[in-house]
């Protein structure tokens, strides 16, 4: 097995972004979405604003420590769609039509090197889970996937926690669903400040699921990075 697994007895993954794939990717849906509602806007206008909107929701979550319900993370997410489609007719019926189009299992795709990654793991008899700031529709989504099955008895949504990462009460909540020691449990995710930082603080292990970039992109400052899923159980790694 990889050394990023030395003395682990847990692995758990984000979702978005490391597990799981808008499919097709969500400013195609949400342009698709605006248009059936009479609005017209070009993915790449509607990707720009949605990295606007989700930065803005961010920072609010970072200012009120991170708490959040099932009611903030509709709350949140009806204000990410208001500013990303202004002007749309009809806003509470395209918000409601994107927000249970992300409920569907088949609007994601898996990582390709899941399976194979989690049944080396289990044959290692490490134990697996899954910790992402969603809510209750990421249920749903894991159920109809049936490559994610080695993950549902344990996973941690911070809706149902009560805190988003990078809280230290999320990664309590994920020590405590693994029934491990924090520094034997490994955090797997793409996101330098809530999977990464949040994990290392609160006493994990963490890799980071490192992106490709351009040349001209400067790598995030963490030391322990793969490039691919399949790396993690790599024996060379």
């Amino acid at each position: 097995m990889s050394a990023w697994l030395h003395g682990i007895r847990a692995v758990f993954f984000d979702a978005v972004g490391t597990l799981l794939f808008p499919d097709p990717p969500a400013p195609v849906i949400y342009a698709g979405t605006a248009r059936r509602y009479g609005l017209d806007l070009r993915p790449d206008v509607v990707l720009d604003r949605f990295r606007a909107a989700f930065r803005a929701e961010e920072a609010a979550d970072r200012l009120a420590g991170w708490v959040t319900s099932e009611q903030r993370e509709v709350a949140r997410w009806r204000r990410i769609v208001s500013e990303t489609l202004p002007g749309v007719p009809d806003p509470d019926a395209c918000f409601r039509e994107l927000f249970d189009h992300f409920a569907q299992p088949s609007a994601w795709t898996v990582n390709a090197d899941a399976p194979v990654v989690f049944a080396a793991l289990q044959e290692h008899g490490l134990v697996l889970g899954l910790g992402s700031n969603y809510d209750a529709r990421l249920r749903s989504v894991v159920d109809g996937h049936a490559e994610l099955a080695p993950l549902r008895e344990r996973v941690v949504i911070s809706a149902a926690v009560g805190y988003r990462k990078p809280a230290a009460e999320f990664f309590a909540e994920v020590v405590r669903v693994a029934g491990c020691e924090p520094g034997e449990i490994l955090f797997v995710g793409d996101d330098v400040e809530n999977d990464y930082e949040g994990a290392t603080a609160a006493g994990l292990k963490a890799v980071l699921l490192d992106r490709p970039r351009d040349a001209v992109e400067t790598p995030p400052p963490v030391e322990r990075r793969i490039n691919s899923l399949a790396e993690l159980v790599d024996p060379r790694g």
